[in-house]
């Protein structure tokens, strides 16, 4: 009972976390920011999720393949926004400034 209570916590605050995402897409200015948002929450929201999915399991089948898509995930999501973002800065896409137009 308890560890069901703490798995669904655990998923409620990752969906909470990538909500927060969407919002850092909808809200911020350019593209830099919006690949920040998007990269910090999503991998903080996936971790999440993917750690209460493991406690609602309970080592039952699946929780191999839960283990290794979230150190998969973990590794690639902050590796792979980052190379967006350098990508996006080599082609000329300048950071938004303080009076600049959204």
């Amino acid at each position: 009972m308890i560890v069901d209570i703490i798995a669904g916590v655990l998923i409620v605050a990752g969906v909470g976390f990538l909500g927060i995402g969407v919002l850092g897409v909808l809200r911020f200015p350019d593209y830099y920011s919006r690949t920040h948002a998007v990269a910090k929450a999503e991998t903080l929201g996936m971790l999440l999720v993917f750690g209460g999915l493991l406690i609602h399991l309970r080592l039952q089948a699946g929780t191999a393949q839960l283990v290794l898509i979230a150190v998969f995930a973990f590794l690639v999501n902050p590796t792979a926004t980052h190379a967006l973002a350098r990508v996006a800065l080599r082609r000329g896409l300048a950071p938004w400034k303080r009076g600049d137009p959204t």
